[in-house]
Parts: C-alpha cells; sequence; structure tokens
C-alpha cells in the first residue's frame, strides 16, 4: 500500500535531514570526499551507494514520489544512517512497515487507568504521575501534587500545553529550552508510532499554531525515545530541587508513561 502524500514529505524530510547530519567518517568514506562540500552532510549519491540503493530510486524516496519502499530497505537505510532505536522505529511506524528486529505489539485502549496503577503511585514516596498517548495526565500522587501544583493544579491536564503555552513553566522548569526540544522529539517518536491517530495529529497542529517554539522544534525533525535523567526546578516554595527521573511503561499498557522523579538530590 502506497503512502499518502503528507506521510511521504514526512518521511522525506526525516530522511534528508538525518543524511546532512551524517559525516564521510561516520559511514567509512575518505575524508577527502566530504572536502568543498556545498551543503552539509552526505550527499543523495553517496547514501544510496552505502544503502545499496540506485541513487534516483533514494532521491524519489527523499522527494516523496509515491513509490512504495520495502521493510529489507528501510532496514539497511537505519543501519546506513546510524539511526537511534527511537528513530530506527519512528521510520518503520512513518512508513507503515514492520521492522524485520522487531515483532510489532498490540495496543489495549481502556479509558482509565486500573485500579492497580492508581494504587502504585499512591504507595510511592517519590513524585510520581502516569500520562496517557496524548501526555494528560491521568493520575499522580500527593507528592507530584505538590511538585507540579502549577500545572496540576492548573486545571491543564496536557503536560505539553503546560510547557508551551503557560509562562509560569519556563521559570520552573530549570534549563526550559533544552528540556523543550527533547519533549518535542519524544512528541515525534509517538506520532511515529501511532501515525493515524487524529486526536495526537490535532495536538501536534494546535501547539503548532499556537507556540512559535513549538514550531521551530518540530521542524528540526528530532526523535528520541522518553528517557531519564537530571530533571531541576525552581519551586515557587521549595526553592531549587533536583531529581533524577525514570520513566516507565506500564505493563498492558504501552500508551501510558510512569514518570518518577526520584530524590531530591544535590547538583552534580
Amino acid at each position: 500500500m502506497l503512502l499518502p502524500i503528507d506521510r511521504r514529505r514526512l518521511l522525506g524530510a526525516f530522511l534528508r535531514r538525518r543524511r546532512e547530519q551524517l559525516r564521510a567518517a561516520d559511514v567509512g568514506l575518505p575524508a577527502g570526499r566530504s572536502e568543498r562540500r556545498r551543503t552539509p552532510g552526505l550527499r543523495r549519491e553517496e547514501m544510496a551507494q552505502i544503502c545499496g540503493m540506485s541513487p534516483t530510486w533514494y532521491a524519489w524516496i527523499e522527494q516523496g514520489r509515491d513509490i512504495s519502499v520495502s521493510s529489507a530497505a528501510l532496514a539497511r537505510l537505519a543501519a546506513a544512517m546510524r539511526l537511534t532505536p527511537a528513530e530506527r522505529s519512528y521510520l518503520f511506524e512513518l512508513t507503515r512497515k514492520r521492522d524485520p528486529r522487531e515483532s510489532s505489539l498490540g495496543r489495549r485502549e481502556e479509558d482509565e487507568p486500573s485500579p492497580a496503577l492508581r494504587d502504585a503511585l499512591n504507595a510511592m514516596t517519590a513524585p510520581a504521575y502516569l500520562l496517557d498517548r496524548l501526555w494528560r495526565a491521568r493520575a499522580w500522587n500527593e507528592t507530584a501534587a505538590r511538585l507540579f501544583s502549577d500545572w496540576l493544579g492548573s486545571g491543564e491536564p496536557c503536560l505539553l500545553n503546560y510547557v508551551f503555552l503557560d509562562g509560569a513553566a519556563r521559570a520552573f522548569i530549570a534549563d526550559w529550552e533544552n528540556r523543550a526540544r527533547r519533549l518535542v522529539a519524544e512528541l515525534r517518536a509517538d506520532t511515529g508510532r501511532s501515525p493515524d491517530d487524529p486526536a495526537l495529529r490535532a495536538l501536534v497542529d494546535r501547539l503548532r499554531t499556537a507556540s512559535p517554539d513549538f514550531a521551530a522544534f518540530w521542524s528540526d525533525h528530532a526523535v528520541l525515545a522518553r528517557e531519564g535523567g537530571a530533571r531541576s526546578f525552581n519551586h515557587p516554595r521549595d526553592g531549587a530541587l533536583h531529581y533524577e527521573q525514570l520513566t516507565l511503561t506500564p505493563g498492558g499498557r504501552p500508551d501510558y508513561k510512569l514518570v518518577m522523579l526520584l530524590g531530591p538530590r544535590s547538583p552534580r
């Protein structure tokens, strides 16, 4: 089945951006071949050679032509471009193809978090909350309610709406720009896994219209998995707080993200 034009354009833009970020040394080409380049990264002809395609066929993919690309060809592209696991997953989801390295997982939809998930949240002493596929907080514990009082107490459940549309978020989240960029890259990975989800597309469209920062970050086509790491906040009552974030996917609920903030700890 051939892809609709909007998805072909996304595919072409994603591959072009990744190709432009590669250097000759990354793929084992002689360094001299990258000299005096007028455009960044590898040439289309070089990329086609590395992944075993004809230059014309590869160019058509980047141009969004109405052609079908096999899973095997996509696997070669992913390997040649040194895609991260999140980027590789996005590539296959975007093209509606199954990655030869992975088996597909079913998705079970439920309207509400299960009682077991809620009990688990309430049993945690660290701040913890549960996000659904649209980045809405569906449940949280008391320590999260205190830490994120501006967000969780505002009546706005969507984390992305808070980060990009609420001015208080810029003061509360330390290193706001870097954190915001990562969230957009994680959202793009989500859209690759659920390319036909109209609610997810509507969320992206709304944020692109309402937030120039979101629109700029989205145009970069960065893709990241939801990862943990250091998180710092400027709390209005408790001052500077530093945590280590851990994000998990609850068993049987791949559409949910369980986020925990361990600490607080001293900054390194």
